[in-house]
C-alpha cells in the first residue's frame, strides 16, 4: 500500500477530549404491553385519522404543484413544532413487549430487560474526578497486548453472568433488539414504534448505550479507568477488521461474520453487498473521501448532521443524518454473516449487540460526534431543541440499578468521564473530486458491458419504484441560485429525497447522483458528482396498513458539491437515482430542493 503521504496531503489530528456544549434465546417474565392494538393510535381510528397526527411526509406531498411553486420561490426548509413539549420517552420497562416478527431465523423469545422492583432514577454524572478517574477509550488496532487481556476478562466475566441478569452480555446485546425491533412504545403512544435509528435520537441513544455498556465491564473487573476500544475505520491504518476480534478463541470473536472480509482485507465504507473491484491503495482513496462527505459536505448544521426531529406521537423513521446513513449502515452490513438467512449478528439490528465488534464500531460513530464538533466549533454545536434535549431511555447500569437518562445528560463527555485516543483523521483534507472525462473512460474500461450500457430512465411522474437508474430534472429555489462569491454566504440548498418506502426487513442501498451525466456508472465512490447515499441495516417493526414498509426521507446538503461541480447558477440539476443493493424493494415519492435556515 503506498504511504498516507501519497494519497492524501494535510492530515489533522482533533484532541476528543470533548467541547462541552452546555445469550440470545433466554426467556423473562412477559406482560404484554400496554393498550398496544395492532397499529391504531390510541386517539384515533382508521376512518377518521387524527389531523394532529397526520405524517408531515404526506402533507408535503399532498401539496402537488402548490408545494413545488413554493419551493421554486424560495421558500425555507423548516420543521414544524406542535404546541407543547413533545419529547419521546421510554415507558416503565414492565409495557416491553415481544419484537415485532423477527426473522424465524433468530431463536428470540423477548428482547427486553429483566424487571426491575425499584422504579427508575434520574442519571446523575459522576460527581467528581477522584469517584470516577478520566478513561480514555484507545484505537483497537492499535492496542497493545495488556489492555487486549483486560477486555478479553471483562467480556468473558460479562457472559459468565447469567442471563436475567442484566449486566450480562446476552441482556446487554438484547437492549439493541428492543429499542430497534419494535418491543417499545414511546410513552403514551402505545400504537407506535418507538425507534432510535433513522432520526435525531441515534446519536444519542448509541452514546448512552455505550456508556453503560463500559461502567459494567469495568465494574465487573474491578477496574473504574477501564474504557472500550474503537474501530478506527476512517483512517489507513484501521481499515482491517482489528486483529483482537479475529482470534477464535477469544471472547471478543463472532463466528456469524463475513468469512471474506477478515484481515488483510480493507472494509469499504460504501459497501453495498458486492465486493468491489479497488486495489487498496484506491479503498483507502475512496474510504478517505467518503468520510469527507459524509462528515464534512452534508453535515454543515446540526439539523442535517442529526438527522430529522422525532418528537412524541411521530411515526418513527423520520430521517437519518449522514453518519448513519454512511459509514454505519455499510459497517453492518459488511461484518454482517451473508449466510445466515437474516445477515447475523452485525447485518441485522435485532442480533447487532450479539457481535463485540458492534460496540468498537459504535465507539467510533459516537467518535464521529466529537470529532464533528471540533471541525467547527461555532456552527458544529449539539441541537437545542427541548424535545431533543428532553427524549430519554432507560438502561440499567453496573449495580445494577434501573436509569432513566436524557438526551441532555450525556452531550458533555467530559462529565461523563470518557475521551477518546488522539488520531490523525486524514479525510479532512480528502474532498471529493469531479469525474474527469479521463478518469470516466479509464473506469469504463474496467465495467462489464451490462454496466457500460446501463443508463437511466427518465422519471415521468412519481412516485416510482427503484428497480433501475432513474434520471430527473430538479428545479432550483430561485433565491438559491448564487455566483461562487455568493455561494460561501448562502444557506444552506438540501436536495430532498421524499417519500421514500422501504421494506425494513431487507438491505437496500441507492445512491444520489447530481450532474453526472450519462455514465453515472464512471463514477466512483469519491467522485464529487455522488450526493449521497441511502441505506437501510434490515429490522423489523409493527405491521400495519403499509405491511412492512415504512416512510422516511433522505436529506443531502448540496452547497459544497453545487460549487465544486460549477453549478451555482444553474436554474436546476439533474438528480440520478442508482439502486445498489435491493432493487426494486423501494419506491421514491418526490425530488425536490428547498432551503434550509
Amino acid at each position: 500500500m503506498a504511504s498516507l503521504s501519497q494519497l492524501i496531503t494535510r492530515p489533522a489530528t482533533f484532541s476528543l477530549s470533548s467541547p462541552s456544549p452546555s445469550s440470545p434465546g433466554a426467556s423473562f417474565c412477559l406482560k404484554p404491553r400496554r393498550g398496544a392494538v395492532g397499529w391504531v393510535s390510541c386517539t384515533s381510528s382508521p376512518a377518521e385519522p387524527d389531523a394532529s397526527r397526520l405524517d408531515r411526509r404526506d402533507v408535503l406531498l399532498g401539496l402537488g404543484a402548490a408545494g413545488a411553486s413554493a419551493t421554486a420561490a424560495g421558500i425555507l426548509l423548516s420543521f414544524p413544532r406542535r404546541a407543547g413539549a413533545d419529547p419521546v420517552a421510554t415507558p416503565d420497562i414492565s409495557s416491553c413487549g415481544p419484537p415485532d416478527q423477527l426473522p424465524p431465523s433468530a431463536n428470540v423469545l423477548t428482547c427486553c430487560p429483566p424487571p426491575s422492583s425499584a422504579s427508575p432514577v434520574d442519571f446523575a454524572p459522576p460527581a467528581d474526578a477522584s469517584s470516577s478517574p478520566l478513561r480514555t477509550r484507545p484505537a483497537a488496532h492499535s492496542a497493545g497486548a495488556d489492555y487486549v487481556a483486560k477486555f478479553n476478562r471483562a467480556i468473558a466475566a460479562m457472559k459468565a453472568l447469567p442471563a436475567d441478569d442484566p449486566r450480562s452480555f446476552a441482556a446487554q446485546a438484547s437492549v439493541h433488539c428492543a429499542y430497534c425491533d419494535g418491543s417499545y412504545s414511546p410513552d403514551g403512544f402505545p400504537g407506535l414504534d418507538l425507534q432510535v435509528h433513522n432520526s435525531w435520537l441515534f446519536m444519542p441513544f448509541h452514546r448512552c448505550y455505550l456508556y453503560f455498556f463500559e461502567r459494567i465491564l469495568g465494574s465487573l473487573i474491578g477496574d473504574p479507568t477501564f474504557a472500550i476500544p474503537f474501530w478506527n475505520w476512517d483512517a489507513p491504518d484501521g481499515m482491517s477488521m482489528p486483529a483482537m476480534y479475529t482470534d477464535q478463541s477469544s471472547p471478543l470473536f463472532d463466528p456469524r461474520r463475513n468469512g471474506r472480509h477478515v484481515p488483510p482485507k480493507l472494509i469499504d465504507l460504501d459497501y453495498n453487498g458486492r465486493e468491489p473491484r479497488f486495489t487498496d491503495n484506491q479503498q483507502v482513496d475512496h474510504n478517505l473521501r467518503v468520510m469527507y462527505r459524509q462528515m464534512i459536505s452534508l453535515s454543515p448544521t446540526p439539523s442535517l448532521f442529526f438527522g430529522s426531529p422525532y418528537r412524541a406521537g411521530d411515526d418513527p423513521n423520520q430521517g437519518p443524518g449522514p453518519v448513519e446513513n454512511i459509514p454505519h449502515g455499510p459497517v453492518h452490513i459488511w461484518c454482517g454473516d451473508p449466510e445466515q438467512p437474516a445477515g447475523e449478528d452485525m447485518g441485522n439490528f435485532y442480533s447487532a449487540g450479539r457481535d463485540p465488534l458492534f460496540y468498537a464500531h459504535h465507539a467510533n460513530i459516537d467518535r464521529m460526534w466529537a470529532v464533528w464538533k471540533g471541525l467547527d466549533p461555532r456552527r458544529h454545536t449539539d441541537l437545542t431543541d427541548p424535545d431533543w434535549l428532553d427524549a430519554s431511555f432507560l438502561f440499567y447500569d453496573e449495580d445494577p440499578k434501573l436509569v432513566r437518562i436524557r438526551v441532555r445528560d450525556v452531550l458533555d463527555m467530559d462529565r461523563l468521564r470518557y475521551r477518546y485516543q488522539d488520531v490523525p483523521t486524514p479525510w479532512t483534507s480528502a474532498r471529493p473530486v469531479v469525474t474527469t472525462q479521463r478518469v470516466r473512460s479509464a473506469t469504463s474500461s474496467l465495467l462489464t458491458p451490462t454496466a457500460r450500457a446501463a443508463g437511466a430512465k427518465e422519471a415521468a411522474r412519481f412516485p416510482v419504484t427503484l428497480d433501475s437508474p432513474t434520471r430527473v430534472t430538479v428545479k432550483r429555489p430561485v433565491s438559491a441560485r448564487r455566483s461562487r462569491a455568493e455561494s460561501k454566504l448562502a444557506k444552506e440548498e438540501v436536495l430532498i429525497i421524499d417519500g421514500i418506502q422501504v421494506d425494513m426487513d431487507v438491505a437496500v442501498k441507492f445512491d444520489v447522483f447530481v450532474n453526472a451525466g450519462e455514465d453515472h456508472a464512471a463514477v466512483g465512490p469519491g467522485g464529487r458528482e455522488l450526493a449521497g447515499s441511502f441505506v437501510n441495516v434490515p429490522h423489523r417493526h409493527k405491521h400495519d396498513k403499509r405491511g412492512r414498509a415504512i416512510k422516511t426521507t433522505l436529506r443531502l446538503a448540496l452547497n459544497e458539491q453545487l460549487e465544486d461541480l460549477g453549478a451555482e447558477g444553474d436554474d436546476s440539476v439533474v438528480v440520478t437515482l442508482v439502486p445498489r443493493q435491493g432493487k426494486g424493494k423501494v419506491k421514491i415519492g418526490s425530488v425536490k430542493i428547498e432551503i434550509m435556515d
